[in-house]
This record gives structure tokens, C-alpha cells and sequence, in this order.
């Protein structure tokens, strides 16, 4: 039995709208991930933070990623320290960040 062709054109719609949702699910998981916390990220603006420099660029960027768990952050053995500092709360109204009161 011979497929017509009005039979093909829905199928090859379908599975290319498939592959499409796959590739979207994935794109949206490697977001997901880039926004997760880590506390690493804060690193970049130790300096400011200690030394009463003004932040760079990238540390403003990579504090705002994180700026959902600065609460967290704060009881992180490694950089909660930091975070508890006069600096942090300077550096992150220089970058335009909600430093939220963490009791």
C-alpha cells in the first residue's frame, strides 16, 4: 500500500516539532543550571567587599546571578564570612542588588 503524500507533510511536521520541544526542554535545563546558587560566583567581589573597591563589572553580573541565595550564601563556611561583611552590602548597592536581611 503506497502512503500519499498528505500522509508524509503531518508526519515530518510532527517529528520536526518534536526535535523542536527536545532542543527547547535542553536549552531551558542549561538556564535553569546557570542560575542555580553558587557560591563561587561571589568570589569575584571579594576584593571589592574587603578592600572598599569599587565592584567590576563582572562581579556586579555575577552577584545579581546569585542574588536569590545571598541569604543562603551567608551560612556558606567559605564566602558567608565575606558576605557578612559592611563591604557586601556596599558592593551590592553599587550593583544595584537587593541584599535581603538574613536573620
Amino acid at each position: 500500500m503506497e502512503k500519499s503524500s498528505s500522509y508524509v507533510g503531518p508526519r515530518c511536521f510532527t517529528a520536526a516539532l518534536m526535535v523542536m520541544m527536545l532542543l527547547f526542554t535542553g536549552h531551558l535545563q542549561l538556564i535553569e543550571a546557570q542560575t542555580r546558587c553558587n557560591p563561587v560566583q561571589i568570589s569575584w567581589c571579594l576584593q571589592a567587599i574587603v578592600a572598599n573597591m569599587r565592584p567590576s563589572r563582572t562581579c556586579c553580573r555575577r552577584l545579581k546571578s546569585q542574588e536569590n541565595c545571598l541569604c543562603r550564601e551567608t551560612n556558606d563556611p567559605t564566602f558567608g564570612g565575606y558576605l557578612r561583611l559592611p563591604g557586601a552590602r556596599r558592593v551590592a548597592n553599587e550593583c544595584g542588588v537587593n541584599f535581603p536581611n538574613c536573620n
